[in-house]
């Protein structure tokens, strides 16, 4: 497992696995390292479980490239640490989310701002928790934000990624999807604009609707993630709209307001189980091609065998 930091959730993964008499290593990415060219790790399957955004898509892109079967893969890690690419993935699909623009310099975010309407909301392109998630009122407000944001050093501080502002009712919805089956969903309410439950939000028992199951495995599939954290709002009319997929799901808060209903530690345990025994059989299909390296090609031959799906045959070039 991939963590700097030890929470609550991780915890709970960790006592899942000693209870279950699965042996396991802790990777503190702190104190990692990975030489270029040189694959093999003694582990099959890793789950990542990385708080900071650029450690844990370089982590996952690593351990991916030395054969080990990374939860959730760097791509998706990558599309959903990234707002933008994220509504990109779900406007793609086909997902209802609000009206959502970004502008290249904070001028462009302006007039951005003017075709979606105030008020609105502007969000950091990379952030967790609700932080530095803003409600701009009105033009006044925006242009005294964004004059402050032009003289920030970073240029991605530039990028500007502005949101419609959703009358909701008062509350979000959190869903936890693994290996693709929901296993429940929480309302969210909070004091201010965030519903955050690391920033003091509550949750309390959501009925699982059809609507709010499809959305949900729609939103994680579209990114890619076998764990999501999917994060839903009700318009005052009862539309149901996608924010954001959460690819380090955290689940101590959901699980506690469900009241024993479902063990998420237990559920995320199960899956890399299932990848695990997925990985060695491509191993042994690997092993049967005299595949010495793994390139899209063969990855392609893997990942039909492990299916039960033959196909065309590949040829295998030596030393591709």
């Amino acid at each position: 497992m991939l963590a700097s930091r030890i929470g609550a959730d991780e915890k709970r993964l960790f006592d899942t696995l000693d209870r279950r008499g699965i042996p396991f290593d802790h990777v503190d990415t702190r104190r990692q390292w990975f030489a270029a060219g040189q694959p093999g790790r003694p582990w099959a399957v890793a789950l990542n479980r990385e708080i900071g955004q650029v450690r844990a898509a370089y982590g996952a892109h690593c351990l991916t490239a030395a054969g080990v079967d990374v939860v959730n893969s760097a791509e998706s890690t990558e599309v959903c640490g990234d707002k933008w690419r994220t509504t990109l993935a779900l406007e793609a699909a086909g997902i209802p989310t609000p009206r959502t623009a970004l502008g290249l310099t904070p001028q462009a975010t302006l007039d951005a701002l003017e075709s979606i309407g105030y008020p609105a909301l502007i969000k950091p392109l990379v952030g967790s928790w609700g932080r530095l998630v803003v409600q701009l009122p009105d033009r006044a407000g925006a242009e005294g934000l964004l004059e402050y944001v032009a003289a920030l050093p970073n240029p991605q501080s530039h990028l500007g990624y502005v949101q419609e502002l959703i009358d909701k009712p008062g509350r979000d919805i959190r869903v936890v999807v693994v290996g693709g089956q929901v296993l429940g969903a929480v309302y969210r309410t909070g004091v201010s604009l965030r519903t955050n439950v690391a920033l003091g939000g509550q949750t309390r028992p959501c009925e699982v609707t059809p609507e709010i199951a499809r959305l949900s495995l729609e939103a994680a599939c579209a990114v890619g993630t076998d764990i999501a954290g999917v994060d839903l709002i009700e318009d005052r009319d009862g539309r149901l709209l996608v924010l954001e997929v959460n690819h380090r799901v955290e689940f101590t808060g959901f699980q506690s307001a469900l009241v024993g209903r479902v063990d998420v530690a237990d559920r995320i345990v199960d899956l890399l189980l299932q990848r695990a025994d997925r990985h060695l059989l491509l191993e042994r299909v690997h092993d049967e091609l005299g595949v010495h390296h793994v390139g899209p090609r063969h990855r392609d031959v893997r990942r039909r065998a492990a299916a039960g799906d033959a196909g065309d045959p590949l040829p295998v070039l030596p030393g591709a």
